[in-house]
């Protein structure tokens, strides 16, 4: 008998994945952060030109996203203090996340354009991914199923109390 794995919040994605945004522009970059929700849309720290955002669809626990409020999708268009707080962003998304997850290592990148895996192309962000030594199961490989050993909630609650001794 096969596994079952379960994970409830990938529901509502699921119900609206392929409905169009119903109001806002559709760049989740620029719509939740327009929004007074940042629990709900898991923005953990607000910035002067950037903040950082938990990411809902994780590739693992504790996936982190940093972005510029001001839309665009090249690196080379963001301004000198957008560069430098950004910068300053994600150093502390790694800071925060050794002290609450206690990672062995991380991957942190941007995705430029779509033919780079970019999700939300208009926009460019940086993924700050936790990674540890002893997670190389094989659920991505052979079953393309990721496995996220802790929901968003705790994740978010976990984050956010962490960031209090940071900033």
């Amino acid at each position: 008998m096969p596994e079952r794995l379960f994970a409830p919040w990938r529901f509502d994605y699921v119900q609206t994945a392929d409905e169009s945004p119903t109001s806002g522009s559709g760049d989740i970059f620029l719509d939740l952060p327009a929004q007074d929700k940042d629990v709900e849309n898991l923005i953990l720290h607000r910035g002067h030109t950037a903040f950082v955002i938990l990411n809902r669809y994780p590739y693992t626990s504790g996936h982190l996203m940093v972005a510029p409020y001001r839309q665009t999708a090249e690196l080379e268009s963001l301004s000198d203090d957008e560069l430098l707080e950004i910068n300053h962003l994600v150093s502390l998304c790694v800071r925060l996340l050794k002290n609450t997850h206690k990672p062995d290592g991380f991957n942190i990148g941007i995705n430029l354009g779509r033919a780079a895996g970019a999700g939300i192309p208009v926009h460019i962000h940086w993924h700050v991914v936790p990674r540890w030594s002893g997670d190389t199961n094989f659920m991505t490989t052979v079953g393309d199923v990721r496995v996220i050993p802790q929901d968003m909630p705790q994740a978010y609650a976990q984050l956010r109390h962490g960031l209090q001794g940071l900033l």
